[in-house]
C-alpha cells in the first residue's frame, strides 16, 4: 500500500459512501486496515478495555481472521470420537446466542450454503458445537469434523445472524420503537476477505 493503513482509514471514513470495496492481495494489509479503521472510529483509551467490550458500546463491528479465531476445534485426541467446534464466548456470540438465540438462524443459513444434511448441534450453554451428517437413511454420521471451508461458512452464519438483526432494528425508525438500544451506536460494518468464505 502506497499510503499509510491510519491515512486509508481516515480516507474510508471521510468518503462518506454507504458500501465502499477495496481489493487487494493476500499480504497487503486488509486486515491491518480493519483494525486501523476500528482504531480511528472506537479508540479503546487506557481504563475503558472492559466497557468497549460490551456489544452496545460498539460503533463498528468487522468479520475478520479476529472473528473467526473466536472458534477453534477440540479435535478429541484421546478417543478420536466427538471432534466439536469451540465457541470462545464474547459480547457478540452471547450476544447472538444466548440472549437472542438465533441457533437456529445460523443453521439455516448454514445449511443454505453447505448441505441441508450438514447439520450443526450447539451445547446446551454454546460453549461448543458438533456437527452431523444426516442422509435420511440408517446411517447418520454423528460427530464429524467439518472442512476449512465448511467452517468458514458456519462462521460467516453466526455472523450473517448477528447482521440480519442489526438491520432489522435499525430499520424502525424510532428508536423507542426498537426491541434493544444495543445497535443505537452502530455505524459501521467491516467485513475482510469475504472470498475466503
Amino acid at each position: 500500500m502506497g499510503k499509510m493503513l491510519a491515512e486509508v482509514a481516515q480516507q474510508l471514513h471521510d468518503a462518506n459512501k454507504k458500501v465502499q470495496l477495496i481489493y487487494a492481495f493476500n499480504g497487503t494489509g486488509k486486515t491491518r486496515l480493519s483494525r486501523a479503521f476500528k482504531q480511528l472510529i472506537a479508540p479503546k483509551g487506557e481504563g475503558d478495555e472492559a466497557m468497549s467490550s460490551a456489544l452496545a458500546d460498539k460503533k463498528v463491528l468487522y468479520y475478520s481472521a479476529f472473528t473467526e479465531d473466536l472458534f477453534y476445534w477440540d479435535n478429541d485426541l484421546e478417543w478420536d470420537a466427538e471432534p466439536k467446534l469451540k465457541i470462545q464466548a464474547n459480547a457478540f456470540t452471547k450476544w447472538v446466542l444466548e440472549e437472542q438465540g438465533q441457533d437456529q438462524s445460523i443453521t439455516t443459513a448454514f445449511q443454505r450454503y453447505t448441505s441441508d444434511k450438514l447439520t450443526p448441534h450447539f451445547s446446551a450453554d454454546f460453549s461448543s458445537v458438533s456437527f452431523s451428517f444426516e442422509r435420511g437413511n440408517e446411517a447418520p454420521e454423528p460427530h464429524i469434523k467439518i472442512s476449512k471451508g465448511e467452517e468458514s461458512n458456519f462462521i460467516w452464519s453466526v455472523f450473517n445472524a448477528l447482521l440480519e438483526q442489526v438491520i432489522a432494528e435499525l430499520n424502525i425508525p424510532e428508536v423507542a420503537d426498537r426491541s434493544t438500544d444495543v445497535f443505537n451506536r452502530l455505524t459501521y460494518v467491516f467485513v475482510d476477505d469475504p472470498v475466503s468464505w
